[in-house]
């Protein structure tokens, strides 16, 4: 924590949302849940400003994108809910956990607006249903428990499973199919158990007090900054890429709202970009066996931010080496323009030989030219700012509980807790 608040690069203002962040994250760790809360919803106001603007468009051209106001991944977003959701529940603040439950609707609802329902992205998060539905039910509000599951369970059934490495959790399928026994939903209920091919498990009752305990485990990817080689292939602005299997990839790039002409396209035939890359640093899971009052239960994986990092930007790739284009023909038009007013500014001095005043401006071009090339290859960077505080999975487990005192402990990783 002391090292975040003294960190200078994160206590820039384009970075503000990420010290909030990094903060909120670690105070939780800390057992700091109201602190914890407090950097988070200073996170959340940041998020919901929307704070792209003109400036941050044009410095991110003229320099790189890590000068651009840090906005956040599509998944950290969701999991500023998540912590705060946790917070409040452990503070047994049950009112402000169904709050932060509604909310998780909208956070969803624009994640899905933003891609239009594309199941082929990321678009919804099933994690994040169940939750609500956990939060629901601990409020005793049924009727939105079933809707947070049944949309949980939806999300796994209507898409390729693993979902973002995820299979459906039997926990969650037992849930759905109890609050719907809750809410007397006997067709929706027997619909259910036909698509799971599992019965329900009737055995708590409304006295029965239960423990959902969360494991946070590993650290999230991180980026690095990494080079491609772009070719434009017939000197007209067809570009295309060598990917990590060596097939031609074709870059859907349109030039024209950048200002740049087409003629301009055949002085750049290859250059380099730089992008961000992720890179796994905790691969493996390890199993997580809980033992309560005598009895084994297994947690069940709910969130790979491994995998959502990575596929997630394996989903934006063309548009971010776009973007990367686009910044590399706007430094390059500058240099060339550059170039020229300073040969023409050259050429106009007094001189007694015409030639050699020329040559002389030629030369003055060309010098300048080189330092604002040698400039553009300085700044030239991959934004690799990301959340890295944040674990690499996230499995839970629900457990019944007995009257008075019960005796839990956890074996991870072959230690005992």
């Amino acid at each position: 924590i002391k090292l975040i608040e003294k960190n200078k690069l994160l206590n820039q203002k384009r970075n503000q949302l990420l010290f909030n962040l990094e903060l909120g994250r670690l105070y939780m760790l800390d057992s700091n849940s109201q602190k914890s809360n407090q950097y988070l919803n200073e996170a959340d106001l940041l998020l919901e400003s929307n704070f792209k603007n003109f400036k941050d468009v044009a410095v991110s051209n003229l320099t790189n994108p890590m000068m651009e106001t840090y906005r956040g991944e599509d998944y950290e977003k969701l999991m500023v809910n998540y912590f705060k959701a946790i917070n409040y529940s452990t503070q047994g603040n049950i009112e402000d956990a169904v709050v932060e439950a509604r909310r998780m609707t909208l956070a969803l609802n624009r994640l899905n607006e933003k891609f239009k329902d594309n199941s082929n992205r990321y678009s919804k998060d099933p994690f994040i249903y169940n939750l609500q539905g956990l939060i629901y039910e601990m409020n005793d509000d049924w009727n939105n428990a079933f809707i947070a599951y049944r949309n949980a369970a939806d999300v796994y059934l209507n898409t390729f499973s693993p979902y973002y490495g995820v299979t459906i959790p039997k926990q969650l399928k037992s849930d759905l199919l109890y609050a719907a026994y809750k809410m007397g939903f006997t067709d929706e209920q027997t619909r259910y158990e036909n698509l799971f091919n599992q019965k329900l498990d009737n055995q708590k009752t409304d006295s029965t007090s239960e423990l959902v305990l969360f494991f946070e485990e590993g650290t999230a990817p991180i980026k690095e900054d990494n080079s491609i080689l772009i070719t434009n292939v017939d000197g007209r602005g067809a570009y295309q890429y060598i990917d990590q299997f060596g097939n031609y990839v074709s870059i859907p790039f349109d030039h024209r709202p950048y200002g740049i002409r087409e003629e301009k396209l055949s002085d750049i035939r290859t250059f380099k970009i730089s992008l961000p890359s992720y890179k796994v640093v905790y691969e493996k899971k390890n199993i997580s066996a809980i033992q309560i009052n005598g009895t084994d239960y297994q947690s069940e994986l709910v969130e790979d931010i491994n995998t959502l990092a990575v596929k997630t930007f394996q989903e934006r790739y063309l548009s971010e080496i776009a973007k990367a284009m686009a910044r590399f023909l706007v430094k390059k038009t500058l240099e060339i323009g550059s170039s020229a007013i300073a040969e023409k500014a050259a050429e106009k001095k007094e001189g007694n030989d015409k030639k050699e005043n020329k040559k002389n401006a030629e030369e003055v071009g060309q010098a300048v030219g080189f330092l604002v090339n040698i400039s553009n290859t300085l700044t030239e960077k991959a934004d690799t700012r990301t959340w890295l505080s944040l674990p690499a999975y996230i499995s839970y487990v629900r457990i019944p509980l007995e009257f008075g005192q019960n005796k839990l402990s956890i074996n991870y990783s072959g230690k005992l807790f």
